[in-house]
């Protein structure tokens, strides 16, 4: 298999993540799940910002953690070497947020998703090692998009049973 096709079922796969599944066909979510973005809109800036009963960070602060890991691979397919001096600590110290604070956090994630969603697309010659870094950067998005669901049930996707 050419690393291009690879690229395409990541694409594929990071696609739904961020932004739904669709009606009928669906590799991760569930059909019609609406994926990372839309489940956060449906957050308020409160809700994104308690802390679980168990402890932990909010919602906002995998938001913000989230943003900042994508920021840096947008940053890496434009020749930079971001990871170098990487430091995701801040980006878990956003624990709240106003509703300014919170609509401007949304827009931020969905900004370098898009970006990223792009950028992977691109055909490009990969290292092994650059293309174990992308594979990743998808079953990151994936865990903290479960991370988050289990957070607020509210959004978590459409049940297998309807």
């Amino acid at each position: 298999m050419a690393t291009l096709d690879i690229i395409g079922a990541l694409s594929t796969v990071l696609d739904e993540l961020i932004a739904g599944a669709g009606p009928e066909l669906a590799w991760v979510l569930n059909p019609h799940d609406p994926g990372l973005l839309n489940s956060l809109d449906k957050l308020s800036a409160e809700e994104a910002s308690a802390i679980p009963a168990g402890g932990g960070v909010s919602i906002a602060a995998h938001v913000d953690h989230l943003r900042y890991g994508l920021q840096l691979l947008n940053r890496w397919t434009k020749g930079e070497n971001p990871f170098a001096d990487a430091d995701y600590g801040p980006s878990w110290d956003r624990i709240t947020v106003s509703e300014a604070e919170w609509v401007a956090r949304r827009e931020a994630l969905r900004r370098e998703a898009d970006a990223w969603r792009n950028a992977i697309k691109g055909p490009r010659e990969l290292t092994d090692f650059e293309l174990t870094g992308m594979v990743a950067s998808v079953a990151h998005l994936a865990y903290h998009l479960g991370a988050i669901r289990q957070m607020n049930r509210a959004i978590r996707g459409p049940s297998e049973r309807g």
